[in-house]
């Protein structure tokens, strides 16, 4: 039969064993017959699981998934992380209550692990890895790319040097957004990809049309007047 509800595992206050069918209050072992209902019991979350080195945060509120010494609570993302991300991430307050912008599914009480993007938004680990698989390298919540693309900007750099733009565009310019570091500027225009004078990221964006330098405008004015001709 399919589930029509949920249980509040905090409010629960007693439990019903299963082989001498005894009710009694929550705990690991049967009081009357002794058989042990989890290899892992949590009094506060009323967790009864098989040994996953599991440990309860009492910050996040809930029970993580371990070994307890191989992560830390940060207190302004709200979340359990890794001990290697310790000074080595960026802070977002309260990232971990909001969904995972691919799945939409909760991240906080999720068994999948998050993975830490470096704008600090959260994703669920899987959720990252099929984005990886994709090729879609950019944050779905602010575009900052999601990992480190310099080996990919090199290769642009050298496709673009391999193919020079038609005449009458070289030498025309557009202004830029970069969406990792929020640069403003104005560079080359080029099909494969518009290089942030700032950063050096491709992660960009387009703002507004070309900018013909007068030598262009001029051979667009010869142009258009041989043409009436």
């Amino acid at each position: 039969a399919e589930e029509n509800h949920q249980m509040d595992r905090f409010k629960v206050r007693e439990v019903q064993c299963s082989e001498c069918q005894a009710v009694q209050q929550a705990q690991q072992n049967c009081q009357q017959c002794q058989v042990q209902f989890g290899e892992y019991y949590c009094d506060v979350c009323h967790l009864f699981d098989k040994d996953k080195k599991q440990y309860h945060c009492q910050p996040c509120g809930i029970c993580r998934i371990g070994p307890r010494e191989k992560y830390f609570h940060c207190d302004k993302c709200n979340l359990c992380l890794a001990k290697d991300l310790r000074g080595n991430h960026k802070c977002v307050e309260n990232v971990s209550r909001q969904n995972c912008p691919v799945c939409m599914e909760d991240i906080h009480t999720s068994r999948i692990g998050a993975h830490v993007l470096p704008c600090g938004h959260l994703l669920h680990k899987t959720c990252f890895d099929d984005m990886v698989r994709t090729g879609a390298y950019r944050c779905p919540l602010c575009m900052h790319s999601a990992w480190n693309m310099v080996d990919h900007w090199d290769q642009i750099d050298i496709e673009i040097a391999q193919s020079p733009m038609p005449t009458e565009y070289q030498g025309a310019t557009v202004k830029i957004i970069c969406n990792d570091c929020q640069a403003h500027c104005t560079v080359p225009f080029h099909v494969l990809g518009m290089k942030c004078s700032g950063c050096g990221s491709y992660n960009t964006a387009q703002e507004g049309g070309l900018i013909q330098n007068p030598q262009q405008q001029q051979q667009h004015l010869l142009s258009d007047t041989v043409a009436q001709r």
